[in-house]
């Protein structure tokens, strides 16, 4: 994780922090675009790691996605309960067919730029978790909810530092 907070540091990134070993990186990038971002980080991870996904979510989507959850009573157990991050927030609609399927106890929620699942016997036993990584042909990223509330300290501390 020191490379990769390094790697950023050398993209001209500022406030650069990681979250354990969990390749999610937290960092400041005033006054560029989105696409620009994303095309640095794409480049600079090939070059130095050889790869080539990259998820990129903004501070405010990142605080988004848990505080907007909408099946947030739900969560008994946050190992249990999936935030996930499709490439694109195009790409979500490819679950919109899943929501009319009985999923119980499991359930699916679309939000903004992020699918919830809640997994109620464990992801690896999930026909949901299974369903939703077919629909989206094994791409995007997902975390638990503990890791994205780590993840929303990380960037609301970012935020504020602005």
């Amino acid at each position: 994780m020191a490379d990769l907070r390094m790697l950023f540091e050398g993209l001209g990134f500022r406030d650069v922090r990681t979250l354990l070993n969990s390749g999610n990186v937290v960092f400041a990038a005033p006054g560029t675009g989105r696409g620009d971002i994303l095309a640095r980080i794409e480049k600079g991870l090939a070059a130095r790691f050889g790869l080539t996904s990259v998820i990129l979510l903004s501070g405010t989507e990142v605080t988004g996605a848990v505080r907007h959850n909408p099946l947030a009573r739900l969560v008994t157990n946050p190992s249990h309960f999936l935030v996930m991050v499709p490439p694109t927030r195009a790409r979500l609609a490819r679950l919109r067919p899943l929501l009319g399927t009985r999923w119980a106890p499991e359930v699916l929620a679309l939000g903004r730029r992020v699918a919830y699942l809640w997994c109620a016997r464990g992801v690896a036993r999930s026909p949901l978790w299974a369903a939703v990584d077919r629909a989206l042909g094994r791409t995007g990223t997902v975390r638990n909810l503990a890791t994205m509330r780590k993840l929303m300290v990380l960037a609301e501390e970012s935020l504020s530092h602005e």
